[in-house]
């Protein structure tokens, strides 16, 4: 019998690697806010469905939002001494200027992926460039919630090399 498990799946008996979900200023509205642009999912439903594609890749996912950039500064600071290999985020509209969530993630040797709900290039001009994502590791926009999951995937592909 095999023991090949299918890429981007969690190999039986391997030690779980813990993933920063980190979620920015007004992503604790979703399900309430603009449902047409976000959906209808809550930020409850986004956490625990990431969570379980988490387990299911061998990924320990651990979850946290805030409105304030400097909270998410730290977050992100202390995110490889906690432990974490590797961080999802959805800075919300803290992409698009926040000059100092972009030095804290420069500043971490650990992999990060920006994920966006929204296709922001197809949204108002300001949304189109992410001041972040040039020092980001993966980039997701556009693909609803579903884009957390990829995100993680493709977390998970610049952890294995």
């Amino acid at each position: 019998m095999s023991t090949d498990t299918a890429p981007g799946t969690a190999t039986p008996g391997t030690a779980h690697r813990k993933v920063l979900l980190l979620n920015g200023p007004n992503l604790n509205l979703l399900g309430q806010r603009d449902p047409a642009t976000y959906g209808s999912a809550t930020l409850a439903d986004v956490e625990a469905r990431t969570v379980a594609a988490g387990s299911e890749l061998g990924l320990d996912v651990v979850c946290r939002q805030s409105n304030h950039e400097g909270a998410l500064i730290d977050l992100v600071q202390s995110a490889p001494t906690e432990g974490f290999s590797g961080i999802v985020i959805n800075p919300g509209a803290y992409a698009h200027y926040s000059y100092a969530l972009r030095d804290a993630v420069d500043a971490i040797d650990i992999p990060c992926v920006e994920i966006h709900i929204s296709n922001v290039h197809a949204r108002e001009p300001f949304r189109h460039t992410s001041v972040t994502a040039p020092v980001m590791d993966g980039f997701i926009c556009g693909c609803g919630i579903a884009g957390y999951v990829l995100a993680l995937r493709a977390l998970l592909s610049r952890l294995d090399g």
